[in-house]
């Protein structure tokens, strides 16, 4: 299937956001490439091993190769308005996958071909779940040896969903029997009439009762169109409120060190110099509305809802946050297992430290940063030695300070099996105080 030129006509019917996701090294940032250029946003392939892909902005990302920060690019296809987020797939930075999932209309999950399903893959499939993301799925590196797309499809079937339908060859009645058997209703018609109308996958595919799965070669832009068409015409255009609602899934700071709020519209519209309410009794004001495509931004003056972008002027928003009549997001499902004592070079005072590592919660609150006073010490909570490396890396690039890391211990976590009660008291001069903490196990 041929480009796609970006300067056609669109009729933008309908605004979703996607996500790719997937285990390391399974071409992830690869097929964000080959969306990208069969779509016609960009001119030239980037490579991650070149160190030239489009959404892999960060020097560190380019060094290493791998994606350690969640990117977004906004681009059309048929009469589809796309935002792409390009999410880490090393599991040292799965919170940072995990903050995207609350804003997403779909996702594309990616499995290699050489490698199967995963154990990361499986904890993908869960979080999908979780957060009730409808999902496509691409097996890609299909032009190595080897590889039989029926063997994969049966792995995926047992280990993900039995819901998952090859849907490369979407007329055969194979397929349509396949698709078919997602949906009881669906069923009955087919057996009553021999067929169903097309129409009524893009219900199923948002119900999660259908995961569509592709296959083909990220690198040589193989089985990309599918994909591509599939998005445009298996998805449903999402049905917003009207007054002001926005969820917000990241906090980072620009390269002159802007504090950035990146949301989603999920109601109404958004202007710069909009005041709006961040805590209770506290309202902040936004400057200005940028909307991310790789390294560089558009400034808009107003956003309308199912629009992700990024923000400034607000200082005390937090990822999850619901903003307007936007609830609160669930709780993370993945937390760091370590903790970590952060050793300071000499002549470095704790206390002067301690906000810049605050600065860097925001962006990354599963650092869980505290000040131990028993053993006077900072301490962080990190997912494992890949991630102290990026750490260590953004502090000296961010803050001048060359920070070294003691010896990791293991964060135990251990549900209670019967109620408790706990008793602490405080006795100043003239005073006391008595608090009693009852905790009961949960269901």
């Amino acid at each position: 299937m041929g480009r796609a030129s970006e300067n056609t006509p669109q009729h933008k019917e309908k605004k979703i956001s996607i996500a790719l996701l997937a285990h390391v090294d399974a071409g992830k940032t690869t097929l964000s490439e080959s969306l990208l250029y069969t779509a016609g946003k960009i001119r030239s392939f980037g490579r991650v091993d070149k160190g030239d892909a489009y959404l892999d902005t960060y020097e560190l990302e380019k060094k290493r190769g791998i994606t350690i920060f969640s990117k977004q690019a906004v681009f059309s296809f048929g009469g589809t308005e796309i935002t792409l987020l390009d999410t880490p797939g090393h599991v040292d930075f799965s919170a940072e996958m995990e903050r995207t999932l609350q804003v997403l209309d779909y996702a594309v999950l990616v499995i290699s071909a050489a490698d199967g399903v995963q154990a990361h893959t499986q904890t993908l499939w869960r979080l999908l779940r979780r957060y009730k993301v409808p999902a496509f799925l691409f097996v890609n590196k299909m032009d190595q040896n080897g590889t039989d797309i029926s063997s994969i499809m049966t792995e995926l079937k047992e280990r993900l969903s039995a819901n998952i339908v090859n849907c490369m060859n979407p007329e055969t009645e194979e397929c349509k029997e396949e698709i078919a058997l997602c949906d009881e209703e669906l069923l009955e018609k087919y057996i009553e009439e021999g067929d169903f109308s097309a129409d009524t996958i893009p219900s199923l595919v948002a119900a999660g009762k259908l995961f569509p799965c592709f296959s083909g070669s990220a690198l040589k832009t193989e089985g990309i169109g599918k994909l591509l068409q599939a998005l445009d015409t298996l998805t449903t255009a999402k049905e917003y409120k009207e007054e002001f609602a926005a969820r917000v899934f990241k906090i980072a700071r620009d390269e002159v060190g802007n504090r950035l709020t990146y949301l989603k519209v999920t109601g109404g519209v958004l202007r710069a110099r909009m005041e709006i309410e961040v805590a209770e009794g506290c309202r902040e004001k936004v400057n200005q509305i940028r909307i991310y495509s790789g390294e560089r931004y558009e400034s808009v003056p107003e956003v309308g809802a199912g629009t992700i972008c990024a923000v400034t002027g607000l200082l005390k928003t937090y990822p999850a946050q619901g903003l307007g009549s936007e609830t609160e997001g669930i709780g993370a499902a993945l937390n760091p297992v370590l903790t970590y004592r952060v050793e300071l070079p000499e002549g470095c005072d704790a206390a002067v430290f301690l906000p810049k590592l605050r600065e860097l919660e925001e962006e990354q609150p599963e650092l869980h940063v505290v000040w131990n006073e028993k053993l006077q010490e900072i301490q962080v909570q990190v997912m494992g030695e890949v991630q102290i490396e990026i750490l260590q890396s953004l502090i000296l690039e961010r803050f001048g300070v060359q920070v070294c890391f003691g010896t990791g211990n293991i964060v135990y976590k251990e549900p209670i099996s019967r109620p408790v009660e706990g008793v602490g008291h405080f006795e100043p001069l003239r005073h006391y105080a008595e608090v009693h903490l009852l905790l009961e196990p949960g269901e």
